[in-house]
């Protein structure tokens, strides 16, 4: 049987008198892509903020590694990738890979190959002495992606990581998330708006206003709603009549 790696129990979160999220319980394995997915507003990129230990629940618990979030110790074992790029622009690339790496357990040595492999996989190696401030929008994704990745984390949670590059990378990146996941059993939680891409992920929760409203494979969601899609399956969930 599988391990469980990231477990949300019966958590609620608001901001004001606004509910975000409401009595969510979701569990993610080892070894397992979790697509989260569901129109901005949803409270995806709360919860995923929950996970990472950036924002408190008003009610409930999260649990990585069977650790209680928020806990420092638990941030050498995830790879966090925001939906808003955070990086140094006036330092070159490189300089922000070795910045971030500076912050893990890591020798030079290590340091120097997880740079590599990481810019290598975004196709950013021949891009690494420019400076940020002059990276398009997809590039700083990419670094932003490779940021993540660079302290080889058990757990990766990626919000939206794919918005603004182009699909042969994005393929690409698939490809890598779908072997870090089989090979190095990996837990990936990634937030997507893509229906292609959420296809790929192993298990789904479809977020829509706070609550989850389907969770199961993406066939057995498929079957559920006696959909031919995802995106039929989304639409039908949110009670959209075709």
């Amino acid at each position: 049987m599988t391990a469980a790696t990231v477990k949300v129990e019966q958590v609620s979160k608001s901001f004001g008198r606004k509910t975000v999220l409401s009595k969510v319980d979701l569990q993610m394995e080892e070894g397992q892509i979790y697509g989260l997915i569901g129109p901005s507003g949803a409270g995806k990129t709360t919860l995923v903020k929950m996970m990472v230990g950036m924002d408190l629940p008003d009610e409930g618990r999260i649990e990585v590694l069977r650790t209680a979030m928020p806990s420092l110790s638990m941030l050498q074992q995830i790879g966090y990738m925001a939906q808003s790029d955070a990086l140094y622009t006036e330092l070159t690339a490189e300089e922000n890979l070795k910045f971030f790496a500076s912050m893990f357990k890591m020798s030079r040595r290590e340091q120097k190959q997880r740079i590599a492999y990481a810019a290598e996989l975004v196709h950013l190696t021949e891009e690494l002495g420019k400076k940020v401030a002059v990276y398009s929008g997809g590039m700083k994704r990419r670094l932003s992606l490779a940021i993540a990745l660079i302290h080889d984390p058990a757990v990766l949670i990626l919000d939206e990581p794919t918005v603004g590059i182009d699909p042969e990378l994005r393929q690409s990146i698939w490809k890598e998330l779908i072997r870090l996941k089989t090979s190095e059993r990996k837990t990936i939680i990634v937030t997507t708006h893509v229906m292609d891409e959420a296809s790929k992920c192993d298990q789904l929760a479809m977020v829509r206003e706070g609550r989850i409203l389907a969770e199961g494979t993406p066939e057995q969601l498929r079957q559920q709603y006696d959909a031919a899609d995802l995106e039929e399956v989304f639409l039908r969930a949110g009670g959209v009549t075709l």
